[in-house]
C-alpha cells in the first residue's frame, strides 16, 4: 500500500521521534511505502529525501507561521496549488491507496480532493485541532464583523475537509461527541477515536542523572519541581498561569519550571522580572534532547488550557510527560476530557483553569502523594492506550470497513 502524509511539519527523516513520524514508521513496518509532503520555508527548489520505504518531498511553500499577516495570507492561499504541483512533478507516477493528514491546518482540502479523485484513495483525517471555533473561543476570531468573514471562510474549508474525509480520527471521546454535535450532517459512523500516539520510549532518568541535570539548569534538589514545556500563547491562558504561580510564591516546598516560547511569552517574562518569585524559573525553548532530559529530572508535568475553550483540546505534550514517567497536573477548561483521562487513569490531578484555589489544592496533593508510583502508572497507561502501533491498527481497521 502507498500512503501519502500531508502536513505542515518540516520533516527531514521518518526516523525523527514525534506523533506523526512514529505513526508512519508503523506503516513502514507493516510493509507499506510512505510518502511525506513536507513544506519548507527556504527560497529553494523542491528537494527529495529518499529513505527505505519512505520518500520525503520538501516543498517550497513560503512562510505561514512567524511572519507578517500579508505574507502568511498569500502563502496560505497558494499552499494547495504548490503542493499539488509538487505531487504532479515528483509523485506523478505513484498511485496512492491512503491519504493521511492532520489538522492544523484545514487548508489541505484541495490536495486531498485531488488525490482522492485521481487515485480513488481512502482519506483519513487526524483531527488534532478544531479550527476556526478554537480561535473564536479565545477571541482571536469572531462570528461577526470583519473577523466574521474570516471565520466563515475557514468554517467552509473545515466543512469541506470533513466531507472529503472517509474517516475522521479524533483525539478523545469528547472530541468525537463535539464533532458530531456541531456537524450533524457528518455520518457519525465515520467519526471515531484515534488518539495522539507514540512509539513508547522510556525517557526517565536515574537519581544520579537527575541530580546532574538539576545542577546544570539551576533547579533545586530539595523541592518538588513542577514543569511546563511547550507553547506559551493565548490557548494556554497565560494570565491564569501567572495567577497560579503568584499564589505559590511563598510555598518553599515547590519549584516551577516553565520552558517554551510563543506570542504570550513576554507576559510571563515581565511577571518574572517584575516580581522575581524565588520558586519560578523561565527558560526559552531548548533543543528537544536537552528538553526531554530536563523534563525527566522534574517531578510533575503540567498542562494548561484557557478556561474559555468550548472545544475539547487534548495536548500531545501529555505523552512526553508519560514517557518521562511523571504524574500530570492538568489545569484546563471543563470541556476537554484530558483531566478525566488523567484522574481515571490514576496518574495525576485536574482543576478548572479559572480556579486558583483548586490549583493550590492540586499542588498540595501532588506534594503529599508518591509521585514515583503515579509516574509508573502513567507509563503503563501510555503503553496500554497511546501507542503508534495501536493507532495504525485503528486506521487500517477503519478504512477496511469503508
Amino acid at each position: 500500500m502507498n500512503v501519502l502524509f500531508i502536513s505542515l511539519g518540516g520533516y527531514k527523516s521518518v526516523h525523527e521521534f514525534g506523533i506523526y513520524t512514529d505513526l508512519l514508521r508503523e506503516f513502514i513496518k507493516n510493509g507499506d511505502d510512505v510518502f511525506i509532503l513536507s513544506p519548507t520555508t527556504k527560497p529553494e527548489q523542491d528537494t527529495l529525501i529518499h529513505e527505505e520505504h519512505c520518500t520525503i518531498v520538501r516543498v517550497m511553500t513560503g512562510r505561514i507561521t512567524k511572519t507578517n499577516i500579508i505574507e502568511k495570507g498569500i502563502n496560505t492561499i497558494l499552499i494547495e496549488y504548490r503542493l499539488i504541483k509538487a505531487i504532479k512533478k515528483h509523485l506523478g507516477t505513484v498511485k496512492f491507496d491512503l491519504v493521511l493528514y492532520p489538522t492544523p491546518p484545514i487548508t489541505f482540502a484541495g490536495v486531498v480532493e485531488y488525490i482522492k479523485k485521481r487515485d480513488g484513495a481512502k482519506t483519513y483525517l487526524l483531527l488534532k485541532d478544531i479550527f476556526p471555533q478554537n480561535a473564536v473561543d479565545i477571541g482571536m476570531l469572531s462570528k461577526n464583523g470583519l473577523k466574521g468573514l474570516i471565520y466563515r471562510y475557514f468554517r467552509k474549508k473545515e466543512k469541506k475537509l470533513y466531507a472529503l474525509s472517509d474517516q475522521i480520527g479524533c483525539m478523545s471521546k469528547a472530541n468525537c461527541e463535539y464533532v458530531i454535535r456541531h456537524n450533524p450532517w457528518v455520518d457519525c459512523k465515520k467519526v471515531d477515536v484515534c488518539p495522539n500516539s507514540v512509539e513508547p520510549r522510556d525517557m526517565s532518568v536515574t537519581q544520579e542523572q537527575r541530580t546532574e541535570i538539576r545542577n546544570k539548569y539551576g533547579i533545586p534538589l530539595d523541592k518538588k519541581v513542577f514543569v511546563y514545556g511547550g507553547n506559551l500563547g493565548k490557548p494556554q491562558g497565560i494570565p491564569h498561569i501567572i495567577d497560579c504561580l503568584r499564589s505559590q510564591s511563598k510555598n518553599d516546598s515547590v519549584f516551577f519550571l516553565i520552558v517554551g516560547g510563543g506570542t504570550e511569552y513576554g507576559k510571563l517574562e515581565a511577571f518574572v522580572n517584575n516580581e522575581q518569585p524565588s520558586n519560578v524559573k523561565l527558560l526559552k525553548r531548548l533543543p528537544k534532547e536537552d528538553y526531554d532530559r530536563m523534563v525527566a529530572a522534574c517531578d510533575v508535568g503540567m498542562i494548561f488550557l484557557d478556561h474559555r475553550f468550548t472545544i475539547p483540546n487534548f495536548p500531545s505534550r501529555l505523552l512526553s510527560y508519560m514517557q518521562a514517567k511523571l504524574p500530570v497536573l492538568a489545569c484546563t477548561d471543563k470541556n476537554t476530557d484530558i483531566g478525566k483521562v488523567i484522574t481515571d487513569g490514576g496518574f495525576g490531578w485536574w482543576c478548572e483553569s479559572n480556579e486558583v484555589e483548586n490549583f493550590a489544592k492540586a499542588v498540595k496533593n501532588a506534594c503529599c502523594l508518591n509521585g514515583d508510583e503515579m509516574g509508573q502508572q502513567a507509563w503503563l497507561y501510555l503503553n496500554e492506550n497511546f501507542t503508534a502501533s495501536k493507532a495504525k491498527d485503528k486506521i487500517l481497521e477503519s478504512i477496511s470497513c469503508q
